[in-house]
């Protein structure tokens, strides 16, 4: 019997999310021997990293069946274990992102730092909020490295293996640079032009979570090398396409539906494609005096947000949203009369995209 669409993506989820408990398991059972309070860090960070979206690894299953043509029965043990590996390490920079940025919730709700300082019998809170960050870092540095041993570890050809550890040592140097840089512009330690600013969102976002699974997924496919750069180079525009659109989501968006802090980017005074655009403008002596306020108020921020919207800058970025999105359909549309990406990833990756357009959340 052939499964619909909506069994193959329920089935996928539960194999990618049984590979990850398997790993949780293991690492939490051998942690035991370095003491109880390791071991339930372990147990700690499993409980926050299961149960979440899966975009990147079952992107990465659903190119990879595309493009050998097969149903998920025909998936091996290796595409579903790089899958959840990748996950892991998604969930490595968001540890890293949190202590960075000095953030105790995610979602809204305390992520692994929030719950750890408050459930840490500690002196002090300070002391306490010390040993979450610290946990934090060092549980992001365990992933980091459990992530790269699960490429080095996968039931595949010693050629794929090395390009595994070749793309994902690449996707690791590119995510840090793109953080490097982020918190470089956010202290005006390098000037906030667009050029930097889109870059900066290419490594930071696109790199790990679109074009890693991609390029994973083709290697492991047997793709030729062409195909996989055609997927590097769509997985960049659809990375920064969704990126701008966060950008977007945080300034005019409904904080109700995408479920991100109201207007936190103009609090934090983030150096978006969105702040680029409007210093070019007559507007920015107006929005200037205010943006990085941490005591930024509602009404405040409300009119910053108009100020942003007549000036023009919602409009320059979501027609930069709109270029991204066409480059792709141009991408494609090229490979597929080369015949480097069949018919079949190309839907897969339409669908991608058409979830991006009219994103709300």
């Amino acid at each position: 019997m052939t499964m619909t669409s909506a069994a193959i993506h329920e089935d996928m989820g539960t194999r990618i999310e049984e590979a990850l408990r398997q790993r949780f398991v293991h690492h939490s059972a051998a942690a035991e021997t370095y003491g109880s309070e390791f071991a339930a860090l372990w147990r700690a960070a499993a409980d926050h990293s299961l149960g979440g979206k899966l975009v990147r690894p079952r992107l990465l299953l659903d190119i990879h069946r595309a493009l050998t043509l097969g149903d998920p029965s025909t998936l091996t043990p290796a595409a579903v274990e790089v899958a959840a590996h990748i996950e892991l390490l998604h969930y490595a920079f968001l540890l890293h992102d949190d202590v960075i940025d000095g953030d105790l919730t995610r979602r809204k709700r305390p992520n692994l730092i929030g719950t750890l300082a408050a459930g840490t019998p500690a002196a002090t809170e300070e002391g306490a909020l010390h040993w979450a960050r610290s946990s934090a870092i060092l549980m992001g540095d365990l992933l980091l490295t459990a992530a790269v041993m699960g490429f080095a570890r996968a039931d595949v050809s010693a050629d794929v293996r090395a390009r595994l550890l070749d793309l994902v040592e690449e996707t690791i140097v590119e995510t840090v640079a793109g953080e490097h840089t982020d918190v470089a512009l956010s202290h005006g330690i390098i000037a906030p032009d667009l050029t930097t600013i889109l870059s900066m969102s290419v490594y930071k976002t696109a790199t790990y979570s679109f074009s890693l699974p991609l390029r994973a997924a083709a290697l492991l496919a047997g793709s030729s090398t062409s195909a996989e750069r055609t997927l590097t180079s769509i997985g960049r525009h659809i990375g920064l396409a969704y990126q701008l659109q966060d950008d977007l989501l945080c300034v005019f968006g409904d904080h109700r539906s995408h479920g991100k802090d109201a207007y936190s980017d103009l609090r934090e005074g983030k150096e978006t494609a969105i702040i680029a655009y409007a210093r070019s403008t007559g507007s920015w002596a107006d929005i200037a005096p205010r943006f990085g306020s941490a005591d930024l108020s509602l009404g405040d921020a409300e009119e910053l947000r108009d100020l942003l919207r007549t000036c023009g800058a919602e409009a320059f970025v979501t027609d930069l949203v709109g270029d991204q999105l066409d480059a792709v359909h141009t991408l494609l549309a090229d490979a597929q009369l080369t015949g480097e990406i069949g018919t079949d990833a190309a839907h897969t990756i339409l669908s991608t995209v058409s979830r991006l357009e009219g994103r709300r959340a």
